[in-house]
């Protein structure tokens, strides 16, 4: 989840770090929303499209940015308001960093970029503590809670199901109760130190390459539900976890 990435972060130090200058960022994958038709935003104000599918998301430019990022290229990224449900015409500047933390619910799903990381991790969530998350959230963006819970049983669960749980195979790494679990993120935080300080030379690898051997390794206490997380490093590394953005 995203206050996973954002704990590591704090914990690294690099909150306090000049944006230029920081050796770790997170970018999410929520940022890669497809421009939808004005047919797709009236369903979506209502509450009736479905944010949780893999068609939902832009993969061929979360691909090309992840690739240039990959080869130390500043890059400029969407914005998306999440309130009217569109992509705004400000990107946001993303600049070479050491290590990035790539978050977002189906990170994994597609295989072109599911193997551009070299660590994946899953953030395991109990189910009703996503749920009341969620209604919390989207309370915060002004939308009512009977769309809330329509929405969560329309689309988000299953989607959750279908698409979602089924890419935890795929993690090398399962982090079970989320940023409660420190734990687990310390490990995460004192691995990323030794990346950035040279010191596990086995992720001087092609960050494309997508042949890195996968070590699955749950931390203790495993939990039900979940989220998608993933860690890459090469010349440059890249962590996945999982949001619910809609």
């Amino acid at each position: 989840q995203s206050t996973v990435c954002e704990k590591i972060m704090e914990l690294l130090g690099q909150n306090e770090v000049e944006q230029r200058q920081r050796k770790v960022l997170i970018l999410s994958q929520d940022s890669f929303y497809k421009v939808l038709t004005a047919e797709q935003q009236a369903k979506a104000l209502k509450g009736q499209y479905n944010f949780d599918h893999p068609d939902a998301f832009d993969n061929d430019l979360m691909h090309s940015t992840l690739k240039n990022i990959v080869e130390g290229k500043t890059v400029e990224v969407p914005t998306y308001d999440f309130v009217t449900h569109s992509r705004l015409a400000e990107t946001t500047v993303v600049y070479p960093a050491d290590v990035v933390l790539f978050e977002g619910i189906l990170v994994f799903y597609n295989q072109d970029i599911r193997d551009m990381f070299h660590l994946r991790l899953f953030v395991d969530t109990d189910s009703d503590v996503r749920l009341s998350r969620r209604v919390l959230r989207d309370m915060k963006r002004g939308r009512d809670l009977e769309q809330i819970l329509t929405q969560y049983t329309t689309f988000v669960k299953p989607a959750f199901e279908e698409f979602c749980l089924p890419t935890k195979k795929y993690a090398d790494v399962i982090i079970p109760r989320g940023v409660d679990n420190m734990v687990a993120i310390n490990l995460i935080v004192q691995h990323i130190q030794d990346i950035l300080n040279g010191d596990i030379c086995k992720w001087q690898r092609g960050a494309l390459n997508g042949h890195g051997r996968t070590y699955k390794r749950p931390f203790p206490e495993q939990a039900e539900g979940g989220g998608g997380g993933v860690l890459a490093a090469g010349k440059r590394s890249h962590l996945e976890s999982s949001s619910r953005p809609h």
